[in-house]
């Protein structure tokens, strides 16, 4: 499977790696951090899942990086060898991709407790303040100790329903917004909508109002749309995203991680320096009123987070931790609702039916006078099915974060080596022609069941919506409710068609992810009375 050399060398930053990895050569062979593999020979009774042969020291990092984006590589590289498993060497690591929902839930539930840790890298370790958060962080005393804190005092159902008002606020705005843009008419074309960034920063509002009970960080705009200060901070948090857990050369050749030879490093600490000059004030002035006794009553997760207390009446948490905290809770919460409902929208348009199909839900259920509510979500079945088919068609990342085995494993016949990192494709998992009927048709009807039951979890994998098992999300609640209402009130509140000159909407994912190549355009036409 090896790739001519001279086309590796092509590349310029495989050249400069495998030009730094001979100068490093004995360094690297006598650093305790950047040790061989283990040779597991003497060990293993099952065989490495297939993949490709390594180059010593290096091992498939070269073909990676001559074949970016690495997760269409990944996958190419499966297909090509027709395997729902595969075993791929970067650097010092086994990484283990996994397209095939049984064997997924062979790693998440057969075996859940061995691959419950999480991977060492310089994204994560930046963003979570040295690993002193939840989703970010290796198994372990301090991640027990976080999750339990989110599922016990900002993510319970009581707390769900005490923020209950400050989501309906931020839903309510998403609709006054975009009743205002479908009112432009000094717009190009006259009621043109940028779906992606309305979605996205409904997604924010709600995060924001949250955490900090605000909306804006700065004076804010009358027509409700965000400032200049929520673009930079949420355009900060997509940069986390698009690099937490981005294929970095040096989290599989730690010594060469001074080098910065992807300028991963430099994109993420400049992210976070926007997002610390907003987030640090209201930290450090809401810790003074508690500190000075000007401030008693709980508003949002902010106050609950700094009033916690341990069994000596001291601070649970260090203001490390909590800064940490409410950044890996950003970055958790604004990608997976806007990337579903951007996609699905788009589909929609241009299978009108389905729109047709959503609204006659909504209106029966809901009737036109008056807007959706959180409380009108069990009875949304084919509102839920829509989502439901976007997280499987069109999920927000190509990969879960990675499951570290933490002790060798046999999983499906294949020898897992201890430190191997699991990640399952949340992207293939979706499409497997072995489970989905016309997997590439995006068909909400799928999804419908007789009972009328419809949750956005997939407990089997035969998708990922917010996995499951120990490191399963434990914001489910938090999550559904989110999506489903931007589904709802958006295609409640207002008709969908494609702009003008276009007959159908481009559906090509993006050449660096699976978003869309080009964010969603489209005309909103309010359908509801003007005074809701």
């Amino acid at each position: 499977m090896r790739k001519p050399l001279s086309l590796l060398l092509s590349n310029i930053e495989g050249f400069w790696l495998l030009a730094i990895i001979t100068f490093f050569t004995i360094i690297i062979t006598k650093t305790p951090r950047c040790n061989l593999v283990e040779k597991y020979s003497n060990k293993q009774k099952a065989p490495l899942p297939p993949g490709p042969k390594p180059w010593p020291i290096v091992g498939n990092l070269p073909e990676m990086l001559a074949n970016k984006p690495a997760h269409k590589w990944i996958h190419n590289l499966m297909k090509e060898m027709n395997t729902q498993i595969a075993c791929i060497r970067l650097g010092n690591t086994y990484v283990i991709p996994v397209t095939c929902p049984t064997i997924a839930t062979l790693f998440l539930r057969e075996q859940d407790a061995t691959f419950a840790s999480r991977s060492l890298t310089m994204c994560t370790d930046l963003v979570s303040s040295g690993y002193s958060t939840t989703i970010l962080v290796p198994f372990g005393d301090q991640w027990k100790k976080m999750k339990k804190i989110l599922t016990n005092d900002l993510l319970s159902p009581h707390k769900h329903l005490w923020l209950h008002d400050k989501r309906t606020e931020e839903a309510d705005n998403l609709v006054f917004y975009v009743y205002n843009k479908s009112k432009d008419v000094n717009a190009a074309g006259g009621g043109l909508v940028n779906i992606r960034s309305v979605a996205r920063h409904y997604c924010g509002n709600v995060i924001r109002k949250i955490v900090f009970n605000t909306r804006y960080f700065g004076k804010g705009r009358t027509d409700g749309g965000p400032g200049f200060e929520e673009v930079e901070h949420l355009d900060s948090i997509f940069v986390l995203l698009k690099y937490v857990y981005a294929f970095s050369i040096s989290d599989y050749i730690p010594c060469l991680s001074g080098l910065d030879l992807d300028g991963h490093q430099k994109k993420v600490k400049e992210a976070l320096r926007i997002i610390k000059k907003y987030h640090d004030p209201i930290i450090q002035d809401r810790v003074k009123q508690q500190n000075d006794a000007r401030k008693v009553d709980e508003e949002d997760w902010l106050d609950i987070l700094i009033s916690l207390k341990d069994t000596t009446n001291h601070s649970s948490l260090t203001s490390e931790e909590i800064n940490a905290q409410i950044i890996e809770l950003m970055i958790a919460t604004v990608d997976n609702p806007s990337n579903a409902f951007e996609w699905a929208l788009a589909e929609m348009i241009n299978q009108p039916k389905l729109l047709q199909q959503a609204t006659e839900e909504l209106d029966n259920v809901v009737g036109k006078e008056r807007l959706v509510q959180e409380s009108d979500i069990p009875k949304l079945n084919y509102v839920k099915a829509c989502a439901r088919e976007a997280f499987r068609l069109h999920p927000m990342a190509p990969f879960n974060p990675p499951h570290v085995s933490m002790r060798d494993a046999t999983v499906g016949n294949y020898f897992i080596p201890k430190g191997s990192h699991v990640i399952l494709s949340r992207q293939e998992l979706g499409r497997n022609k072995n489970v989905w009927n016309k997997p590439y048709k995006f068909k909400p009807k799928r999804h419908l069941k007789g009972d009328g039951s419809n949750v956005l979890t997939e407990p089997n994998l035969k998708f990922i919506s917010f996995s499951t098992g120990r490191r399963g999300c434990p914001g489910v609640m938090l999550g559904t409710t989110m999506t489903v209402m931007v589904f709802a009130r958006l295609l409640h509140s207002f008709t969908w068609s494609a702009p003008p000159n276009v007959s159908r909407i481009n559906l090509s994912e993006s050449n660096d992810d699976i978003a869309l190549a080009e964010p969603l355009v489209a005309v909103a036409k309010p359908r509801l009375a003007p005074h809701l």
